[in-house]
């Protein structure tokens, strides 16, 4: 089930690469652009449903069922550990954990769910705490065993100092637990035990989020702790893998895991002893069951839909006619409902390897040009991807921060939006020009060519990186685009940083500015172009670093606004990333399901946690 995932604050931003399949169409002309782009926006959306969540209550439902889902590949293991940067491993995990607190995006409020909280700030001796009080009907729990264990303040502390502040982990929780003091020099935060059920983070400087910071997974100490005593981080990483017996793993989540077949299923049962219950008393989630298949390939996936035997299915942008115009039985197949969104605030995005390792090789010295990258976004021709890979349902990605996030501006936008005269002007800038033949060189006489990194699964981005491809033949550019299998391209990015440059996204949206810390912050594990800088290796980056700073410890929001202006528009003038498309979503669910608790919005996503059997 695609529940609505907890905002994972913790851990700001993680990698994944984007997108499902979908087909390639031929080139348009402008006219037939803009014409296909009216009649799939109209006509679509007429056929769909739109149903944002309002901060509606949820009706009571009943338990029972089967829910039949699939997943695209096999997890890697179940350590929660290893999850953090896999995201099919997370998925699986996901439903065996909880958060400490969750953020309300419609009402831009944090609620309690594991923890309840409360902050005290010393404005005197600048310094805060953060309290939390877990819940203490929280446990942790086996299928088909009477054994039954609290969460308590110990599993929290551990998995702080232990895991994800022990280094050799590297895990994105290490780089949370620093801040940065008014002297330059760097403070951590610690916690400290009250008693079973609480424990508080001491800041040794008043932040402006302090629960974006704290908030956590609640993971258990079972099994991890005593690995990691034994045989240290291999050890750890080695508990709960794919050969362990479900029933060995425990969950303090929605469900249990009970089996699974490599490369054929995961099977999950329903947690009794899980602490959230609807208005009437009954324990959620209602399916007795989920089941979730492998199935790689995407056409498999929509025809299992369309012959009812998955409950939901995302569509690609090939098959919004057919699926709009088959719901509700229509005569044939299954019978289900079309949900629509407003599009997504993430975005995929193109980025160039800045990392100096690759000093000496034609690439870098290009790459690392300011005026480079911006020609680069000069000719990502945006409204060509929009028409011809999402057929009009998508909106271009031209500011940094989303909607959602306070510090969004209208105003500040990208200022390198497709105009190949541009980028012509701008490479000559760097001493790049076009020979007699139309091949652009550099200053050296050197070809201007590198390569295009994409994932092996993804068809969108395989017609995106085409797109991106032909626009920069036509002034004289040759981008080769290179197919990589997930793994390879994941040890490229994060191990040799052996890549040239590479399409790929973030899972996460920005609702808060200072959730890119391991992104953008030069020292992040996530900082892709160059990740895990010593020192600034650019003024622009020492300048972010210092705004970044300024704004997560400014609490006034007026004067913080002073900060992540100049943060957005320096990002946006050096184009590390280039951003590509937002895209909408569609969304069809199986009407044997009652859809009286189902939402579905750009701003608190999917909501399918309170979803049951019709009558």
């Amino acid at each position: 089930m695609n529940h609505k995932t907890p905002l994972s604050l913790f851990l700001p931003l993680l990698f994944a690469l984007v997108f499902s399949a979908c087909s390639k169409e031929d080139e348009l002309s402008p006219e037939d652009l803009a014409s296909l782009e009216l009649r799939g926006i109209h006509e679509i959306i007429a056929k769909t449903v739109s149903k944002p969540w309002n901060g509606e209550d949820f009706a009571p439902g009943k338990t029972g069922g089967t829910w039949n889902d699939v997943i695209s590949q096999d997890p890697k293991s179940f350590n929660l550990l290893i999850a953090e940067q896999d995201g099919v491993t997370g998925a699986v995990t996901n439903y065996m954990i909880d958060y400490l607190v969750d953020y309300d995006t419609l009402l831009r409020e944090w609620k309690p769910r594991a923890a309840s909280f409360e902050i005290r700030a010393n404005e005197e001796e600048d310094a805060l705490d953060v309290i939390y009080t877990l819940r203490d009907d929280l446990y942790w729990t086996w299928y088909e065993s009477d054994r039954k264990i609290q969460v308590t303040s110990d599993d929290i502390i551990f998995w702080y100092n232990e895991i994800h502040g022990d280094p050799q982990f590297q895990s994105s929780g290490y780089y949370q637990q620093f801040l940065e003091m008014e002297d330059g020099s760097e403070a951590h935060v610690d916690i400290e035990k009250i008693d079973d059920l609480r424990f508080v983070f001491h800041f040794p400087r008043i932040v402006a989020e302090p629960l974006l910071a704290t908030n956590m997974i609640v993971m258990p100490r079972y099994g991890y702790e005593e690995a990691k005593k034994q045989n240290g981080v291999q050890g750890t990483l080695g508990v709960y893998g794919v050969n362990t017996d479900p029933k060995l793993i425990p969950s303090c989540g929605r469900y249990y895991l009970t089996e699974y077949t490599a490369g054929q299923r995961l099977v999950y049962k329903r947690n009794p002893n899980y602490w959230e219950k609807d208005s009437a008393g009954v324990s959620v989630p209602y399916p007795d069951e989920e089941v979730l298949r492998i199935i790689p390939d995407e056409n498999t996936r929509y025809l299992l839909f369309k012959e009812g035997k998955i409950e939901s299915y995302t569509s690609r942008p090939e098959d919004l006619d057919e699926l709009a115009n088959n719901q509700r039985g229509a005569g044939r197949g299954a019978d289900y409902t079309v949900y629509n969104n407003e599009g997504s605030q993430n975005a995929s995005f193109w980025t160039f390897n800045q990392n100096p390792k690759n000093s000496g090789k034609p690439f870098y010295e290009w790459f690392s040009k300011t005026e480079f990258r911006q020609a680069m976004s000069s000719l990502l021709n945006r409204e060509r991807i929009i028409n011809q890979v999402y057929r009009g349902l998508a909106k271009p990605k031209l500011h940094f921060f989303p909607e959602t996030n306070p510090y969004y501006d209208e105003e500040i936008r990208l200022q390198y939006e497709y105009d190949p005269n541009r980028a012509i002007q701008l490479l000559s800038s760097i001493g790049m020009t076009r020979d007699s033949s139309g091949v652009m060189k550099d200053s050296q006489g050197r070809p201007v060519e590198f390569n295009l990194a994409i994932q092996s699964d993804s068809a969108v981005t395989n017609d995106i990186a085409s797109i991106i491809a032909d626009e920069l033949s036509r002034v004289g550019i040759k981008a080769t685009i290179r197919v990589v299998d997930f793994q390879k391209l994941v040890e490229q990015l994060f191990e040799t940083w052996d890549w040239e440059s590479v399409i790929m996204a973030f899972s996460g949206s920005s609702i808060f500015p200072s959730q890119g810390s391991n992104v953008w912050v030069s020292s992040g594990n996530l900082h892709m172009w160059y990740p895990q800088q010593e020192s600034p290796a650019t003024d622009w980056e020492a300048r972010v670093d210092y705004l970044y700073n300024e704004g997560v410890y400014t609490v006034d929001s007026a004067r913080a606004k002073v900060f992540w202006d100049e943060y957005q528009r320096v990002i946006l003038e050096q184009c590390p990333l280039i951003y590509l498309v937002r895209s909408r979503g569609f969304f069809a669910l199986n009407n044997r399901w009652d859809q009286r608790n189902v939402y579905y919005d750009n701003k608190s996503g999917l909501q399918l946690t309170h979803v049951f059997l019709k009558e």
